[in-house]
């Protein structure tokens, strides 16, 4: 990124971050206030622990293929935590060693309630004995040393469009999967899926306001980045997804479409998204932006309407995948 355009972004999340203790206490929770896994999973030292893990493998063994294989898939995406992390820590304004209290205290802090949703769902996974745990944790491996581009370099105005999107998409797709795993008659599950969920959309809102908040002092460039993470798309964070002997990226393809066929996250969630985004953030409304970001408003406006055209003529393959990860 340009020199120049660097010390402006620096200059602008300083003057967003002023206020990221109230940030911390409005979309954060207090740690000892809130939910870990175990609270949701057979306690080893208790005296029935073998009946509750019992009861846990006879109600995941009705789960149905696409799901198993969506469930399996979501786990894997929030393992691959530390390239997130990582890359967080990377956006401009981001400064860990001079400023640990600053933005790096937000992205640890993220961090540190996002850690729990692989975690509870690995030991759920690991105790349903329906996955092959081996296979899932290669393809685990794989995705946090193969990485990602998710199109946002070190720009904090891009980073933030795409965890603003990126939570209300995982939102979405944990949601989905607590309405499906009830209406499956597993309410365990449900609710398990349910929780991630919650904190998925508490930090959506976090992000969102961190980009209304650049809009007030950035306007114009803040649309410019917009219209260019919209004009790229918004890649999953998995999008490099594979199993042993399949090339990278592959088995992400397989892992969507096992989720449109379920209606967990679809191209219509995707567009929605999009929508939503465009009213919180009052695109429609925006005024005294220069020219090139005119027009990137003009394009972003439409832009929801091409989507659903396109959207019209898209098919799911109905033939399912063999995932390696299910035994």
């Amino acid at each position: 990124m340009h020199k120049e355009l660097s010390a402006l972004r620096i200059e602008v999340m300083q003057f967003i971050g002023q206020k990221l203790d109230s940030v911390l206490t409005d979309y954060l929770k207090p740690i000892e206030e809130n939910w870990q896994p175990s609270d949701f999973l057979p306690d080893f030292s208790k005296e029935n622990f073998v009946e509750e893990v019992k009861l846990l493998k006879e109600s995941a063994r009705e789960l149905p293929y696409d799901y198993v294989a969506v469930l399996i898939g979501d786990t894997i995406t929030e393992e691959a935590l530390p390239t997130y992390e990582s890359w967080l820590m990377d956006v401009i304004g981001v400064d860990q060693v001079h400023d640990p209290k600053g933005w790096a205290q937000w992205v640890r802090a993220w961090t540190a309630e996002e850690n729990r949703h692989g975690d509870l769902l690995n030991k759920y996974l690991y105790l349903s004995g329906r996955v092959n745990m081996r296979a899932m944790e290669v393809s685990t491996q794989y995705l946090i040393a193969d990485g990602f581009d998710i199109g946002t370099g070190r720009d904090p105005y891009r980073n933030f469009v795409y965890t603003s999107f990126q939570e209300l998409a995982t939102n979405v797709s944990h949601r989905r999967t607590a309405t499906l795993a009830k209406q499956f008659g597993n309410p365990h599950l449900s609710k398990i899926c349910g929780v991630i969920a919650a904190d998925e959309m508490r930090h959506a809102k976090a992000y969102k306001s961190f980009v209304s908040r650049i809009f007030e002092v950035d306007a114009s460039e803040m649309m410019l980045a917009l219209e260019d993470m919209m004009r790229k798309k918004i890649v999953m964070p998995a999008h490099f997804l594979r199993e042993t002997g399949v090339r990278m990226g592959d088995t992400f393809s397989h892992f969507s479409d096992a989720a449109q066929r379920l209606g967990v996250y679809t191209t219509n969630d995707y567009i929605e998204i999009l929508d939503s985004l465009l009213d919180e953030w009052q695109i429609e409304h925006m005024r005294d932006l220069n020219e090139k970001a005119e027009k990137a408003r003009d394009y972003l406006l439409a832009l929801p309407a091409r989507l659903r055209r396109v959207a019209d003529r898209t098919k799911v393959p109905e033939l399912s995948y063999e995932f390696s990860w299910i035994g």
